[in-house]
């Protein structure tokens, strides 16, 4: 046994069942161990952003790390981007970097460079591997810094040699981390708060937002009346018919100062205080009310799921939580393309179990509106700003959730970043239908650019102009070997829509806008 197969196998019975690799000359040691143990399943991304984007969404959905295999330096950087989303979401992956043998280090060959300060920017653990000897006792501490609640980057780089030579066997897998239990204190503290009569609201995120979580915040909306919400970009969010709505923030700095306004009092569950996402002149940073009082219920690390309900026993909350939603998915009405008919067909369409990962940006407001009342589904949200999230974490998904519908909702400038997925989405076969919403352009930066007082010319908006020439997502995707077509009015979508949900496999559906 070599160091590499000391190393897969370690991952592997620590739970670790899937690797998404871009291999290169310093991992095939690895690479080897892969097809001879049979104990992980490989999926083959053609960019490392892809990579890191399917181990988010993979992640996202499990609740476990998958370990990416990422070449040297290069391709580290080049998963960087989808790794700052997934350290936002807090979702669990375990990077294996290969790098050089630490006998060539001193030559200074061309791909060499400082793998660790890579690193550090977009993980929350980092361990260079000494020896071959010790590389199976540094992948159970991966793993294992993964797994820290609420889920972290633990990016572990592996020397060529340690990895080909002897090892003495696989390493034991460390204990789960659980979330800190909240103290009875902090549960009393915001009772007494919720009590007092003062306009309350609940800011959410993590695994609350799903299942005994979102039961627990409605029984305590049930008692208290106090509103439920969630980030703009919350990793993942249970929605539709059966479960407990909650209002996600606007984008916008003014907007969410005027969702903010009549809040007196803001209790966090694992989330951080509302700011908007950019600075602008003239404008807030700071969401809330200044006199409004912020108090914690749960911190991200902590199990905010067992504080809610602990709450919502002290309350003496009914059993019942309030603000379910119903069962009302929308009609089709027809009428003129946008965001918000389009929104309408999702929702009459998708399937019970369905997973929505969206990144639409321009068009983000009206397939969310149109899902409220729709099956029961999962929502998935760009969390780093980082674009070119929503097709690879649609795929990730799909790896992980084998027996789920996963729709992907995506902007044509962002689909851009990361268009290789759709060839592992046909090469696994991944029951993922990806619409496409093509408005030629980065909509969201014509927007910033009046917001923020930026003078505005001809010149300037050809550089958000994605026409001369247009993509065609069609000869795009079929390229890769998904099943295209193209759509320019609400029925022609419906009906394509309607068919991709009733089949299983790739299909991809663009959207002139």
């Amino acid at each position: 046994m070599n160091g590499a197969d000391s190393l897969l196998a370690t991952l592997a019975a620590a739970g670790v069942d899937v690797c998404f690799a871009n291999p290169g000359t310093s991992e095939m040691h690895f690479m080897a161990a892969l097809g001879q143990q049979r104990r992980m399943r490989g999926v083959l991304g053609l960019f490392e952003g892809v990579v890191s984007g399917m181990a988010d969404g993979y992640g996202r959905m499990t609740g476990r790390p998958a370990v990416t295999l990422l070449h040297l330096g290069p391709g580290l950087s080049n998963a960087s981007a989808n790794l700052h989303n997934a350290k936002r979401a807090g979702t669990p992956i375990v990077n294996v970097v290969g790098d050089h043998a630490t006998t060539h280090l001193r030559f200074d060959a061309p791909l060499a460079s400082d793998i660790v300060g890579l690193a550090r920017p977009v993980s929350n653990w980092v361990h260079s591997t000494t020896s071959s000897r010790t590389v199976a006792a540094d992948a159970a501490r991966a793993v294992q810094a993964a797994r820290q609640p609420p889920g972290q980057i633990a990016t572990l780089i592996l020397p060529a040699d340690a990895a080909w030579e002897p090892a003495s066997g696989p390493a034991v897998p460390l204990p789960v981390p659980v979330p800190a239990a909240v103290g009875d204190d902090a549960v009393r503290r915001v009772a007494e708060v919720l009590r007092d009569g003062r306009r309350a609201a609940l800011l959410m995120r993590g695994d609350c937002l799903g299942g005994e979580g979102l039961v627990a915040a409605g029984r305590v909306r049930a008692a208290t009346g106090a509103r439920l919400l969630c980030d703009t970009f919350a990793p993942r969010t249970e929605r539709g018919a059966g479960r407990v709505r909650v209002e996600k923030l606007p984008y916008f700095a003014e907007q969410l100062v005027t969702a903010l306004s009549e809040v007196e009092v803001l209790v966090l569950v694992g989330s951080k205080p509302p700011v908007s996402f950019f600075a602008y002149p003239d404008k807030p940073s700071w969401g809330l009310p200044e006199r409004a009082d912020i108090v914690t219920l749960a911190h991200p690390h902590e199990d905010a799921t067992a504080a809610l309900q602990a709450l919502a026993e002290v309350l003496g909350a009914p059993d019942e939580p309030a603000g379910v939603a119903e069962l009302a998915p929308p009609s089709v009405t027809g009428g003129p393309l946008n965001q918000f008919t389009l929104g309408e067909a999702i929702g009459r369409f998708l399937p019970e179990g369905a997973i929505i990962s969206e990144e639409a940006a321009t068009n983000s407001l009206g397939p969310y509106a149109g899902t409220v009342n729709a099956a029961p589904h999962d929502y998935l949200t760009l969390t780093g700003g980082s674009i070119g999230q929503a097709v690879p974490v649609a795929a990730g998904a799909a790896v992980a959730c084998l027996d789920r519908k996963v729709v992907c909702l995506q902007g044509d400038g962002g689909a851009m970043y990361t268009l290789q997925t759709l060839w592992t989405m046909a090469r696994e076969h991944l029951d993922v239908t990806t619409v496409i919403f093509a408005n030629r352009s980065y909509g969201i930066l014509r927007v910033e650019l009046g917001r923020v007082g930026a003078v505005s010319s001809e010149a300037t908006l050809a550089m958000f102009d994605l026409r001369r020439p247009d993509l065609d997502w069609v000869q795009l995707a079929e390229g890769m070997g998904v099943e295209a077509v193209r759509v320019d009015t609400v029925e022609a979508f419906a009906d394509v829509f309607a068919s991709a949900m009733a089949t299983r496999g790739p299909r991809l559906i663009e959207v002139v806008m």
